[in-house]
């Protein structure tokens, strides 16, 4: 057997009481427990063993050449055909050339001054190829690759090929794991050997009567079958194990977290016949939509009750969900109770305080005194805020960041109201809760959609009510893909489209993803963590384009100005007012407008680069547009090229203006990120083998079981396995993250 990299130091096979909380460096020994750390971050046998393989192989498989993309680093299985050695031309030493197949496809492997591989890479030799593919000359190859050759001489291999034990053993799957540069997966199967060699059995926290009704195959069987399939279908009843156990342990955590929330005393809120919340009713001159008032409804139930409401509100852009949450504002604000509302934006906050102060109309913002609260105010605003807050004289605070503070306090804080919660850590929600003399009521306000069992996943401790009907009055909006790669002579067409509307008495936006070549824009994102397509081009920048549309001749005249993160705050509002009363044209931005923005005459955005943002954000920004009574047009401008992820992103938001389908798509297209942690949006996903989208009705399922068990034992004192698999599952900081959240 040829094989390169780390040899495994002896093992000690006694693990301990508990077997999965047992160091690797005990089982491997330290230098190999030590690669898998600095490569995973894995210590304990637990963890280790969570590290699935991503396919499987088969000894007498072989791998499509033909489809590895150059730059990728692959896992394949294949036979060598040629092997040959050349003297270099330029410098001494030799050149070893062997090329693998597939019988349909070729690549080559090339290694330098290595003759001595000539004895097992030999025509008809077939393993396990492990490398980067590069190109050589136009014919893709893998320099240095690391390999494992199948044993010629077990006796398995030269059996009659027609005998049971060979066919068997011929059709074995072959693990193939998420592997590093410095570990390979074969490295990593042969460690994961001597771990399932030393474990005991281990308990099972899917309780007996779940694992009978769904035919789950034990827990220490299914890491087995995982990791040491015989046949396809071991692998496939231990993923479906395996998959059920981490919906359920997850679940758990976020019941008991609800139950335990649900144990903790608030302050009753309601509302009083003719009271503050009524009067404000009375005075709207339209009528509530019925989803606004079912949620409306569900708010005031929880505000009601003994202990401290947890909700989410979600709805798309335009919805009135602000609406609502000034009504939850003013039940608490009857009881003389105090609202805190967190923006994650100084505009978005500004935006709020406007949109307040208009709904309640000059004699109840005269009585309630609404104020803002951001770091840019000047220390007489900020100390004036400060004191009405903490006096109690302002029953609806609004802020940023600023709220945080440490000086920051309040005299009554009833409830807190997050708008666009993704936008603000854990220790930040936090921080703003903990200023109330009792727990306060929370709302979570979040204009990005998100499917049931996503929200049943991230957010399983909150309530969740859904706007899903818009405002009558609303013209809707038209959404393009500008797709330049394919049509460069298009863009001329942006500007032509853009006069006409402005010729007709409407206003514009252009957004771009950064401010200048300098500064990548703060407040907003560019391409999507974890987007290996992310565009390497110069991105679109405000200043840039700005400048370029003043000296267009179809724009010729036209009022034109910027708004981005690196303004004042005074200077950011008093563009925002320009631009709401009709004194400027088009509004050059960055994602500052994302959000919270309402300017019922703008029918028209371009945003250049469209491919660098995300799905549920270019459906959000295509929400400042189409509010009001003229019909919105949204070119999505893109010269990324077709069939690549950047582009079906683009593509998605232009062919639907659902935004529930838009996040299904969403998380389809880049997966979920970390669910218990505080990384909540791109990056490595916490889960394994879990997907919230495709396995939607284990997830459902798991949550009505997980309830079934804590409902008559909510400390789990009965289930001992399934209490060590929680503990097991939340460190310290996913703890304190479901403690928060």
């Amino acid at each position: 057997m040829a094989t390169t990299g780390t040899t495994t130091e002896p093992a000690a096979p006694d693990l301990g009481p508990a077997p999965l909380d047992a160091r690797l460096a005990n089982v491997l020994g330290g230098r190999t427990a030590s690669a898998i750390e600095k490569a995973f971050g894995y210590r304990t046998v637990g963890e280790f063993l969570e590290h699935a393989p991503r396919r499987y192989a088969e000894r007498g498989a072989l791998t499509a050449l033909d489809s590895l993309a150059i730059g990728e680093s692959v896992t394949i299985v294949a036979e060598v055909v040629d092997v040959r050695e050349r003297t270099m031309r330029a410098r001494r030493g030799s050149i070893l050339e062997a090329k693998i197949g597939d019988g349909k496809g070729l690549l080559t492997l090339t290694f330098f001054n290595q003759g001595w591989r000539t004895k097992d890479l030999v025509p008809g030799a077939r393993g396990i190829f492990s490398g980067k593919v590069g190109d050589y000359r136009g014919a893709r190859q893998l320099a240095h690759p690391d390999y494992e050759l199948f044993d010629r001489d077990d006796p398995r291999a030269t059996a009659d090929p027609e005998s049971e034990e060979a066919i068997r053993w011929s059709r074995q799957p072959i693990p193939i794991y998420p592997a590093t540069s410095t570990l390979t997966s074969w490295q990593i199967a042969k460690s994961m050997a001597i771990v399932l060699d030393t474990l005991p059995d281990v308990p099972d926290p899917i309780p007996a009567r779940v694992r009978s009704r769904l035919d789950l195959v034990p827990f220490r069987r299914a890491l087995e079958l995982l990791h040491r399939p015989e046949k396809v279908a071991d692998f496939k009843r231990a993923q479906d194990a395996l998959r059920y156990r981490e919906a359920f342990v997850l679940q758990t955590a976020l019941v008991q977290r609800r139950i335990a929330a649900r144990a903790t005393a608030a302050t009753p809120r309601t509302a009083s016949p003719g009271g503050i919340l009524e009067r404000f009713d009375a005075s709207l001159p339209f009528t509530l939509t019925d989803d606004q008032q079912a949620v409306g409804a569900e708010i005031d139930h929880d505000l009601a009750g003994d202990w401290p409401m947890h909700r989410l509100v979600q709805g798309e852009v335009g919805s009135g969900k602000t609406l609502v949450a000034i009504r939850a504002m003013l039940t608490v604000a009857e009881s003389g109770g105090q609202s805190a509302l967190i923006a994650p934006t100084e505009v978005l906050a500004a935006q709020h305080l406007r949109s307040i102060v208009k709904f309640l109309g000059p004699d109840l913002a005269a009585e309630l005194r609404p104020v803002i609260l951001t770091g840019s105010q000047s220390t007489d605003e900020r100390r004036r805020a400060l004191l009405a807050a903490a006096s109690g004289s302002s029953r609806l605070v609004v802020g940023t960041h600023a709220l945080l503070g440490d000086r920051v306090d309040f005299a009554e804080l009833g409830l807190v109201v997050v708008d666009e919660q993704h936008r603000f850590g854990v220790e930040q929600r936090e921080a703003l809760r903990t200023k109330g003399a009792t727990p306060p009521h929370v709302l979570v306000l979040t204009a990005t959609p998100i499917p049931r069992t996503v929200a049943m996943t991230v957010f399983g401790d909150l309530d969740v009510s859904t706007i899903t009907g818009l405002p009558s009055g609303r013209a809707g909006v038209e959404t393009f893909t500008v797709g330049l790669a394919e049509h460069p002579g298009w863009e001329s067409r942006i500007w032509t489209r853009m006069a006409e509307e402005l010729s007709a008495g409407r206003q514009a936006f252009v957004v771009c993803p950064a401010i200048d070549d300098a500064h990548a824009e703060d407040d907003g994102e560019s391409a999507p963590d974890g987007d290996d397509e992310a565009p390497k081009r110069a991105p679109a920048t405000v200043l840039a384009t700005a400048e370029r549309m003043r000296t267009m001749p179809v724009l010729d005249g036209r009022r034109i100005a910027v708004l981005h993160g690196r303004m004042t705050a005074d200077e950011k509002d008093r563009v925002m007012t320009s631009f709401a009363a009709g004194d400027i044209d088009v509004l050059v931005a960055t994602t500052v407008i994302e959000v919270g923005v309402d300017v019922p005459n703008a029918s028209m955005m371009a945003v250049l680069d469209a491919d660098r943002f995300g799905v549920s954000q270019l459906h959000q920004l295509r929400g400042r547009i189409g509010r009001g009574q003229y019909a919105g047009v949204c070119l999505l401008v893109t010269a990324a090229e077709l069939e690549t992820t950047s582009r079906e992103r683009v593509d998605a938001v232009a062919a639907s203006d659902d935004g529930f389908e838009l996040a299904r798509v969403d998380l389809e297209l880049r997966r979920e990120g970390d669910v218990l942690g505080e990384r909540q949006s791109g990056g490595r996903s916490s889960l394994n083998l879990l997907r919230v989208v495709e396995h939607a009705d284990l997830i459902v399922d798991a949550r009505e079981e997980a309830e079934r068990v804590l409902k008559p034992d909510p400390q789990l004192d009965g289930h001992p396995a399934l209490r060590e698999a929680l503990a097991r599952r939340l460190d310290e900081s996913d703890a304190a993250f479901l403690g928060k959240n």
